[in-house]
């Protein structure tokens, strides 16, 4: 699955400054967790996120990418919540010594619908924003290189994974072992992992030399070979952005809204 933009897309919501959109799903993620009615992480995905992302053209690319994630978290919520909840009354279903509580399928409800706008906002951001121009906007309004470093690497852990999964993958197949159908795949599970994480480890170790090379963590001010384009609605947009999140936050605080 190829989650990385491509040089050539060129939308409205590609053009905008990489911090806007990392603002956007912060914001997202914060009204999201903040205000505790069970369906509105739902309403602030469809009225937000699904939006921008259809105006992006991104809907082929982020659909079958937020359900090859969510749905497994979700369901995991929904059986480890549902069966096992503390302090319930209302019991829905007994199977065998389990029951399954009423109360605590509405909070996983509510947690996968949180953890839905969460990734809804932070993949609009992978599939619309090229990784260097994240850093270099991050780092043109000095931000500490660390902190770059440590929000570039995070939003990339998943990007790399899945590209390495997927040549680890075609390897395999092409050497003979069938990976087709449920169980080929849960086959070539454990064989994967192995490479996957040796991978992972030796491209820690490449960072960190590629790194110092480039003189990271230098005292200096660094010049930048490209600037990335703001403008002065964007940076309107960040604030107001930034205070409903504040505004969420309170309202949870002064408990308004419950």
């Amino acid at each position: 699955m190829d989650i990385s933009p491509h040089a050539t897309d060129d939308s409205p919501v590609h053009r905008l400054n990489p911090l806007t959109k990392l603002t956007f799903a912060v914001t997202v993620t914060v009204s999201a967790f903040a205000l505790t009615m069970t369906w509105w992480p739902l309403l602030l995905f469809c009225a937000t996120v699904l939006p921008l992302v259809i105006i992006s053209g991104t809907l082929r690319k982020f659909v079958p990418m937020l359900l090859a994630l969510w749905v497994p978290v979700a369901l995991t919520v929904y059986l480890i919540q549902g069966f096992f909840y503390p302090d319930t009354h209302r019991v829905v279903a007994e199977i065998g010594p389990l029951e399954l509580k009423y109360e605590g399928l509405v909070f996983a409800t509510q947690t996968a619908l949180r953890l839905l706008a969460l990734m809804g906002g932070f993949f609009l951001l992978l599939l619309t924003t090229q990784p260097g121009a994240l850093m270099s906007a991050m780092t043109q309004r000095g931000m500490s290189p660390k902190t770059v470093y440590v929000v570039s690497a995070a939003l990339q852990i998943a990007p790399a994974l899945t590209t390495r999964a997927q040549g680890i993958l075609h390897a395999q197949q092409a050497r003979g072992l069938p990976v087709t159908g449920l169980r080929g795949r849960v086959r070539a599970l454990v064989p994967m992992a192995g490479p996957l994480i040796l991978g992972a480890l030796t491209e820690v170790g490449d960072r960190a030399v590629a790194m110092e090379t480039r003189g990271f963590g230098t005292t200096r001010r660094p010049t930048y070979l490209t600037e990335v384009p703001d403008t002065a609605t964007q940076r309107v947009a960040r604030t107001v952005m930034g205070l409903c999140a504040l505004a969420a936050v309170v309202t949870n605080v002064l408990g308004v809204l419950r």
